[in-house]
């Protein structure tokens, strides 16, 4: 049975409807399908629809958990389950198969969610645009002419235009903030060792990335990381345990806070007006809520992070596609990898692991300096974008003579110059899409907590959510 106002609902809600008895978890897969169907031909978020797999689940029973019943699906790329066919958004990879569960899908099983399907992403999860040569790019709801962010910019899209309420994404620098921007949704990345990557991944991205998920509500995204947060066994570093569950912190208006206001980062390139100007309004509404606005200057050598940023992610980015090569049996080459990820592999093939380690030298050595400048503030407050939403075709990972230092300017500094910073610290960072711009677009705000404190910052989106609700904003393509 497909439930008409099925999207009008977040993922509590539908659970809450389960818990009633008054729409069963096949209702809510028969809803979300429907709705996968109806908008994925214009949208184009959705590569693989699992609707066998999710009816076999339910026959065999779900588990009892805060989201029994609830559809979400899982980003091809990072959390998985067995069996799962992947593609990483290349020709490379595509067909890549996985021979067990990840601790996060465990996670997710025992929450009681189902995966109805797996979404899109750009070329092995290296660009702030959804648009691989494997499957086209994916198309903004609000806007079928604009991006939906990357790299996770399948599963923002999907939550977004209201295909399923949670969808899988990961971050390494901004790969949840900015497809949450872009898309007018929630996006957290949550703390460094707050999620689990195994067994498969210790460090991911040498400790920049985290695993999390897109939502349409704070309440979402903080019971999901109620359900899904932890240490797993082996894991190389972990969070500091809140004191109470996120999800109480959300339906908890904060005391007082302090929060530094930050207009511009070094290097970056000219903030839009446009966001300025809402960075003011933000301001405001928090300052009426009685929190206190001050300007931080945040200051280090942005010639230093980018230099010691782009090592990082080619190591990582030549390591998949080795490992994609390997199991796929091809051969990496322009006939199965974009322009600029195959001059990104052989950059990484060049590299040295002395400067591997110098460049986690100074990651270290600018997220100490950072944090000494911010201590003293409760919450940081950003742009969630240095401008508006880029249109398709902006930024191209198939464009000829970029080189790896260009592509990280292109796509880092010059279009989301706020969000990266922020898995160097480890910090939690949660995008709020609170204002929507003259072209119609979404329009989010950074919210940057205290390393391990993603309570506060849940506190406070609660707070802003009730007093200026996004919810009820729909795009134009809307289940």
């Amino acid at each position: 049975m497909i439930i008409p106002e099925y999207a009008k609902y977040d993922g509590l809600g539908l659970a809450e409807l389960v818990r009633r008895k008054e729409v069963s978890p096949s209702d809510l897969v028969d809803s979300a399908i429907d709705a996968i169907e109806r908008l994925n031909p214009h949208v184009n978020c959705v590569v693989q629809k699992l609707r066998d797999l999710a009816v076999a689940e339910i026959k065999v029973g779900l588990p009892y958990g805060p989201f029994r019943g609830v559809p979400f699906l899982v980003k091809e790329f990072g959390m998985h389950f067995k069996g799962m066919t992947s593609s990483a958004g290349s020709r490379l990879a595509e067909g890549f198969r996985h021979e067990q569960d990840s601790v996060m899908m465990q996670r997710c099983r025992a929450a009681g969610l189902v995966a109805v399907g797996t979404s899109t992403l750009p070329e092995m999860a290296f660009n702030a645009s959804t648009e691989s040569l494997l499957y086209g790019p994916t198309r903004n709801p609000w806007n079928l002419d604009y991006s939906v962010g990357g790299s996770s910019g399948g599963a923002g899209a999907a939550v977004g235009c209201g295909m399923v309420p949670i969808a899988h994404a990961n971050d390494g620098a901004g790969s949840i903030r900015i497809p949450a921007a872009c898309n007018g949704v929630v996006g957290m990345k949550v703390s460094r060792g707050r999620t689990p990557g195994g067994p498969d991944l210790g460090m991911l991205l040498w400790g920049l990335a985290v695993e999390f998920f897109e939502t349409r509500t704070v309440r979402d995204s903080a019971a999901m990381l109620d359900a899904v947060g932890g240490p797993d066994e082996g894991y190389f570093y972990t969070a500091p345990p809140p004191r109470r569950s996120f999800l109480a912190a959300a339906m908890t208006p904060p005391q007082q806070l302090r929060v530094g206001v930050v207009d511009k980062l070094p290097g970056s390139c000219a903030i839009a007006a446009e966001n300025l100007a809402r960075l003011a309004d933000t301001c405001k509404l928090l300052e009426d809520l009685g929190h206190v606005c001050e300007p931080v200057r945040i200051d280090y050598d942005s010639e230093v992070f980018n230099a010691s940023s782009v090592p990082l992610w080619a190591t990582t980015l030549g390591h998949y596609m080795n490992l994609f090569a390997r199991s796929t049996g091809r051969v990496i080459g322009p006939h199965n990898t974009e322009a600029v990820t195959l001059e990104i592999y052989k950059y990484g093939q060049s590299l040295k692991a002395f400067e591997l380690e110098e460049a986690m030298s100074q990651q270290n050595a600018i997220a100490r300096q950072v944090s000494s400048i911010i201590r003293d503030y409760d919450v940081l407050l950003t742009p969630g974008m240095a401008g508006d939403v880029s249109k398709l075709g902006k930024l191209d990972q198939n464009a000829k003579n970029v080189d790896m230092p260009g592509w990280w300017l292109h796509i880092i500094q010059n279009y989301s110059p706020f969000t990266p910073l922020f898995n160097t610290t480890g910090q939690p960072a949660l995008m709020l899409p609170l204002w929507q711009a003259k072209s119609g677009l979404p329009l989010a705000m950074q919210f940057v907590g205290r390393p391990g404190d993603e309570e506060t910052l849940y506190s406070l989106a609660g707070q802003l959510e009730q007093a200026a609700p996004w919810v009820d904003r729909r795009p134009r393509h809307f289940a």
